[in-house]
């Protein structure tokens, strides 16, 4: 069954021991809060992990205007959808690097493979929403319950959907194609599959 924003961010709200909202909209504080948080925790969510339900790949281009120096050709990272992250690009061994919203390198264009900030909930997957619930609910225990060690619980609680997201992430699929890369801070699927023995 697909969450809406409001499910999810009621479901935090549960687990804090706070009432339910109909709509971010409404005049209340929780409503206030929820709706001027839940999209900087959603994409802070989205770059923590290469969840597959946002895996997007798009070719690019290079841009007209080329780097000053050291690199032949820059490229514009993706607006549609918004790139979150850089996973890969389809030749690891090619050297690149990334700058604001830019990829540096000698290539003329470049297979990418990225995070997207994809805002429909419907192809969420319940690992993604559970993650993004309690990430929530971590953000929301102080300014709405007024407790820090409840804030505490819930981002530990966040932390270990991370771990269980980054553990099913790396049994699914081909070795080695979760991602890509010491520069973006990725892990190879066998090498943490090999760590968890």
């Amino acid at each position: 069954m697909a969450a809406s924003i409001t499910d999810i961010c009621n479901s935090a709200l549960n687990q804090i021991g706070a009432s339910n909202i109909l709509n971010l909209t409404e005049d209340s504080k929780a409503a206030r809060i929820c709706n001027q948080r839940f999209e900087f925790i959603r994409d802070s969510v989205f770059r923590a992990h290469p969840w597959k339900a946002l895996t997007t790949r798009k070719t690019l281009s290079p841009d007209s205007v080329k780097p000053a120096f050291e690199f032949d050709n820059a490229f514009t990272l993706p607006t549609d959808p918004y790139c979150l992250r850089v996973l890969n690009l389809r030749y690891h061994d090619i050297p690149y690097r990334l700058e604001g919203r830019k990829i540096l390198c000698d290539e003329d264009t470049v297979d990418l493979v990225y995070v997207a900030r994809i805002t429909d909930t419907s192809v969420y997957d319940s690992l993604l929403i559970e993650t993004l619930t309690a990430a929530m609910a971590a953000d929301l225990a102080y300014p709405i319950v007024g407790s820090a060690t409840l804030a505490n619980n819930m981002r530990v609680l966040y932390e270990e959907k991370l771990k269980e997201a980054r553990f099913v992430s790396a049994t699914e699929g081909t070795a080695g194609s979760v991602t890509s890369g010491s520069d973006i801070g990725g892990i190879e699927a066998d090498t943490f599959i090999r760590s968890r023995f």
